[in-house]
C-alpha cells in the first residue's frame, strides 16, 4: 500500500500537493478523474488505486490491474493550452513515464507511438488521455480543425505501469513485462510503487509546464523521436481508422505520425502500431 503522509511530504510545493485521492479498489482511476473534472476538481488532482476492476487502455482495451501489482494513476490537468495541442499530451506523458522509470531503475524505456511503454519487445505500461472542451468530448489523439481555437478546460492523463507482476495472460498482442522482471534481468534493485509515483508526478509536472510554453512545446515531437525506435525508419502496420503499412518517417509538429506507404506519405492522427509482418 501507499504511505499517503510521506507522499504529501515528497510532493510538497508541486501542483499535486493536497490533491491526492486514493482508493483501495475502484473501477477505473480515469473514470474517477473524469467525474471529478466535470464536478470542478482542480488542476493537479491525482486519483490512484491499489486495484482497478475495469481498468482500460486506448481503444477501450482492458488493462489488467491486479491488487498491489502495478501503478494505476490518473491526473487531472487544466492546462492553459489550446485544444489543438492535445495530440502532444500523450507523447508528453509517455516521456514523463519513461523518465520516471529511468530515474528510479536505470532501465531504458522505448516509446511506441502514441502511448505504449516498452522495455525491449515487451510492454510494461500505457497512457490513456481523455479530455473535455465545453460540452464536447475530444478524442484522445485527434483534434479536428474545428477545435483549433478552442481552449482545453481539462484533460485526464491515465498511466498504468506493471511493477510487481511476475506472470501475464497468454495471447497478448504485445508480450508483457514488469519493472520487477526487468530489474532482475538488468541486475538492478526493484522499485517501490511509491517511489515510482513520486518520480512520475514530478516528471509529469515538468512536461505540463513545457506544454504551456510556446517554445518548449515545439521540442516534444523531437524528444519523442529521440526516445523511440518506432517513429522513424521502422516498418510498421498501423491499426485503426487510418490502417496502412509502411515505414515511419518521424512526427509532424502536432505529434502526428508520418508513414511512407506505397501510395505515398500518410499523416496518421490516431491508431496503434505493430511491427510489420508481411510486405
Amino acid at each position: 500500500m501507499f504511505d499517503l503522509p510521506q507522499l504529501e511530504e515528497s510532493l510538497a510545493g508541486t501542483i499535486f500537493s493536497g490533491k491526492f485521492h486514493f482508493a483501495a479498489v475502484t473501477d477505473s482511476t480515469n473514470t474517477d478523474a473524469l467525474a471529478a473534472a466535470r464536478a470542478g476538481a482542480p488542476h493537479g488532482s491525482v486519483y490512484f488505486a491499489d486495484e482497478q476492476l475495469a481498468g482500460r487502455g486506448r481503444g477501450n482495451h482492458a488493462w489488467h490491474s491486479a491488487a498491489g501489482q502495478g501503478l494505476y494513476v490518473s491526473v487531472l490537468l487544466r492546462p492553459a493550452i489550446p485544444a489543438v495541442r492535445l495530440p502532444l499530451l500523450p507523447l508528453a506523458a509517455g516521456l514523463a513515464a519513461a523518465e520516471a522509470i529511468r530515474a528510479t531503475t536505470g532501465i531504458h524505456v522505448d516509446l511506441r507511438w502514441p502511448n505504449d511503454l516498452l522495455i525491449g519487445p515487451s510492454k510494461t505500461g500505457g497512457i490513456l488521455v481523455e479530455a473535455g472542451a465545453g460540452s464536447k468530448s475530444l478524442p484522445q489523439a485527434v483534434v479536428s480543425s474545428r477545435y483549433a481555437v478552442v481552449s482545453l478546460p481539462y484533460a485526464v492523463v491515465g498511466i498504468g505501469i506493471n511493477v510487481h507482476q511476475s506472470s501475464f495472460a497468454a495471447g497478448l498482442a504485445t508480450p508483457a513485462t514488469s519493472l520487477d522482471l526487468e530489474a532482475e534481468r538488468h541486475a538492478v534493485a526493484p522499485v517501490s510503487r511509491q517511489t515510482l509515483l513520486v518520480a512520475l508526478l514530478k516528471s509529469l509536472e515538468d512536461e505540463a509546464l513545457r506544454l504551456a510554453d510556446p517554445a518548449a512545446v515545439q521540442t516534444i515531437p523531437r524528444r519523442m523521436q529521440a526516445a523511440s525506435t518506432w517513429v522513424s525508419g521502422r516498418s510498421v502496420q498501423v491499426h485503426g481508422p487510418q490502417a496502412c503499412k509502411g515505414v515511419t518517417a518521424g512526427l509532424d509538429a502536432n505529434g502526428f505520425l508520418l508513414v511512407d506507404t506505397d501510395a505515398g506519405r500518410v499523416t496518421v492522427q490516431t491508431g496503434g502500431l505493430r511491427a510489420r509482418t508481411q510486405a
